[in-house]
């Protein structure tokens, strides 16, 4: 079967407006929950990140509060766990994108720190869009779209539509107001056609090669979706 490729943030904090740092990663049900289901088909992960770092799973995402209670704590980090290619993840910038049969990138709050202006990122996502490669993003990691703007602010992916976390999601995490940008505003100055379903419900977009999942309840249904276009 084919080969799919994780983008993963190396960014283990997230710089607020005032300065300060507000500890993150990438969110583990975004990359555990696209990953059963791609790997359940017979396909392989690969892992990347930014200069090839030891990704960093945000703490939250592990937590009880969010995966129904302390046996699905449990679970999420039992299934990180059995993931070799977060311990030994590839260089971003090293990356050769023919080999993968798609790409697709992991939430968190993480990609806004970091793969939000990764130049590496900004080549691959180019690439893969010339190529017809499908591409996926989730919730946060929907942030490094932003990357492949030009010098002129020209986006490749402006008239496409997509998703991403929504505003009404994030002033529901308290950060919205202590952020120094909102990722559905950001893309819908990318010139992109941004829609979101109701808050933690599940909602993906599919738009010629790009898929797109609003938040992690959809990172399920976004690697279905994805599957759906690999055949």
């Amino acid at each position: 079967m084919a080969e799919i490729l994780f983008v993963v943030t190396g960014a283990d904090h997230l710089t607020l407006a005032d300065g300060t740092e507000h500890p993150t990663g990438f969110w583990a049900e975004e990359f555990t929950a696209p990953s059963g289901v791609l790997t359940g088909a017979g396909h392989t992960v690969a892992v990347a990140t930014p200069g090839g770092v030891t990704p960093t799973v945000d703490p939250v995402s592990l937590t009880p509060e969010v995966n129904g209670g302390a046996a699905g704590a449990a679970a999420a980090a039992a299934a990180l766990a059995t993931v070799n290619a977060l311990r030994t993840p590839l260089v971003l910038a090293d990356v050769d994108p023919a080999r993968y049969a798609a790409v697709l990138y992991v939430g968190g709050h993480g990609p806004m720190q970091d793969l939000a202006t990764d130049a590496d990122s900004a080549r691959l996502l180019r690439t893969v869009l010339a190529q017809g490669t499908p591409l996926a993003a989730v919730c946060h990691g929907v942030a490094a779209l932003l990357a492949a703007q030009d010098a002129d602010g020209t986006s490749p992916f402006a008239g496409y539509r997509l998703t991403g976390f929504s505003t009404a999601e994030e002033n529901q995490t308290g950060l919205a107001d202590r952020l120094n940008w909102l990722l559905q505003d950001r893309l819908a100055a990318l010139g992109a056609e941004y829609a979101s379903g109701e808050p933690w419900s599940p909602h993906v977009v599919v738009d010629r090669t790009l898929h797109t999942g609003q938040n992690p309840q959809s990172s399920a249904a976004l690697a279905a979706a994805l599957l759906r276009t690999l055949g």
